[in-house]
């Protein structure tokens, strides 16, 4: 039974849910992040190679991204201050994803095979019309990925509004 201090979690909000997800899926995919990783909390310091890792800061990104799906989850409670704080939380990391995975593929790419290929010394020369499907894939999947980021910022905004910016109760 919802208390006189509840607010509905606004449309926009469960609508983030699909978002989540979404982004979660990118960020595993684009970044090859194990279906388990492994923290080191030996001391205050032994972080320092993780946290310059792509591939974990952005395991790190896909955890906050689990507890936003179960934010925006119909009838689970929390607060607006939650949500807004876990939203904050994934920006920096939502903001420089699509650059880190650039150069994640840069590094990972054979550049001897594809100068190869460039100079028709490869096994298969890519026709124009690969190139350019290939090319408007990876736009389609960029684009996905900041409609469901600014997914988030519409949830955020849309929190805000309803609670008038104080911190309340969702449900």
């Amino acid at each position: 039974m919802p208390d006189g201090d509840d607010l509905p979690k606004p449309r926009e909000l469960l609508a983030a849910r699909d978002s989540a997800e979404a982004l979660f899926d990118t960020l595993r995919a684009w970044f090859g992040v194990p279906g388990h990783v492994t923290i080191d909390l030996r001391g205050v310091d032994s972080a320092v190679e993780e946290l310059g890792d792509p591939q974990f800061i952005m395991a790190m990104a896909m955890r906050k991204l689990q507890a936003l799906h179960l934010l925006t989850t119909p009838g689970v409670r929390t607060t607006t201050d939650v949500v807004l704080t876990v939203i904050q939380d994934l920006e920096r990391a939502l903001l420089q994803a699509p650059g880190m995975h650039l150069r994640h593929e840069a590094a990972e790419t054979d550049w001897d095979a594809a100068l190869a290929e460039l100079d028709g010394n490869g096994e298969a020369e890519p026709t124009a019309d690969a190139e350019g499907a290939a090319e408007a894939s990876r736009q389609d999947e960029l684009e996905a990925f900041r409609r469901h980021h600014a997914a988030l910022h519409e949830a955020a905004r849309a929190v805000l509004r309803a609670s008038d910016g104080e911190i309340r109760r969702l449900i």
